[in-house]
């Protein structure tokens, strides 16, 4: 069963028990990426280092210096530094200079997704070029660059020449930040921060967080429940009282805009190599029977888990068939664990086929090494 979810009442929690998610390859990282993750690199050219300032540079306020390479093209030729946010209506173009003969730049990351054909980035000579033609609400986020220093293929950032600026592309329409999906996961991790990203367009826009059931308006204290312009709510220390489903609301100059809904999880396993158990259907089995050994893991809802085994039949390249899973289960108190599961399934059992059957689960954290025998009687 798929995870039942209705946008206007309750997520039915319990369905994620039944919702298996199959894995033909090992999973990779689901991660959305987060504005300005995305890197465009040109071609790698030598450039001499400058030699280092006098700690006077050293001093200089890290705000100050971050605009001291980015400037923004102006009507007639002109140019402008950046402060460290701008606001422009929907619709407008913009032209942004980084200069340096080598440079990188960040820019919202869903414009890379479908190779956005308004976006245009160029190396010059004395600078690098980024230009967004006939903006969107959605392009509203973080553009930033920095000079790269390279000795042969070796490169790495100059910290002293660097620009940045978050933009508001600001439409009385669109208050919030448009998204992919309309319902998003938000895990609760009592040793981090929890963001719900419901962004916004105006950075006037007042913007408060409501829970769904029971219906009523989150109070931000400042401290616990903070917002965030550039981010959206954060929760400062979170725990189980704070899951259930969320939505965001917007006013600026007309009527009330909502956000799409979040369904904060809250995360039991805490973080470390996967939680691993092994084992097989029988221990001892007969000629010509079936055996599959299942390796299954515990862990946080956000982690993928990658599975390798080994066998007894490997090195003769003997047939086997390795299905991976994972589903999301409740744990009756408001916690929620990922379950993740790889079967190793036997046909036709042989002699060959007898010995350690081991399995190898790989996160983020480490990875975990488990074993069990299977005997021919």
């Amino acid at each position: 069963a798929s995870l039942c979810v209705s946008l206007g009442s309750m997520v039915c929690e319990n369905a994620m028990q039944d919702s298996w998610v199959f894995m033909g390859q090992p999973a990779k990282s689901k991660h959305p990426k987060e504005p300005g993750e995305n890197k465009i690199k040109p071609v790698n050219k030598r450039v001499k280092p400058k030699a280092s300032k006098m700690k006077e540079r050293e001093s200089v306020d890290s705000s100050l210096k971050s605009q001291s390479i980015l400037t923004q093209v102006m009507d007639k030729g002109h140019f402008q530094k950046l402060a460290p946010t701008l606001s422009l209506s929907a619709g407008q173009s913009i032209e942004l200079r980084c200069k340096g003969s080598n440079v990188t730049w960040n820019y919202p990351s869903y414009l890379d997704t479908f190779k956005d054909s308004r976006l245009s980035i160029k190396q010059l000579d004395r600078y690098g070029q980024l230009i967004l033609a006939n903006s969107t609400a959605a392009d509203t986020g973080e553009y930033s660059c920095w000079l790269q220093l390279c000795n042969g293929n070796k490169c790495r950032k100059d910290e002293t020449k660097t620009g940045s600026t978050y933009i508001f592309f600001t439409d009385k329409e669109v208050l919030f930040v448009p998204t992919p999906s309309y319902f998003e996961i938000v895990y609760l991790n009592p040793d981090k921060p929890a963001v719900i990203p419901c962004r916004v367009t105006t950075p006037s826009a007042k913007v408060t967080l409501h829970r769904e059931f029971p219906a009523e308006e989150i109070e931000t204290d400042g401290t616990d429940i903070v917002y965030d312009v550039k981010k959206g709510f954060v929760y400062q220390h979170p725990t189980s009282d704070h899951k259930g489903i969320v939505y965001c609301k917007a006013e600026s100059q007309g009527a009330p805009q909502i956000s799409i809904k979040y369904h904060l999880l809250y995360v039991e396993v805490p973080k470390g190599p996967p939680s691993t158990t092994i084992s097989a259907s029988s221990s001892r089995v007969d000629i010509s029977d079936s055996v599959h050994v299942i390796c299954t893991v515990l862990g946080e809802p956000d982690v993928d888990v990658n599975f390798r085994w080994q066998y007894p039949g490997q090195e003769s390249e003997r047939p086997v068939i390795i299905q991976n899973f994972w589903r999301l289960i409740n744990r009756g108190i408001g916690h929620t664990t990922r379950i993740s599961k790889s079967i190793l399934l036997l046909e036709g059992f042989e002699a060959r086929d007898a010995g350690n059957y081991i399995c190898i689960a790989q996160n983020l954290h480490g990875e975990t090494t488990v074993a069990t025998k299977v005997e021919l009687n």
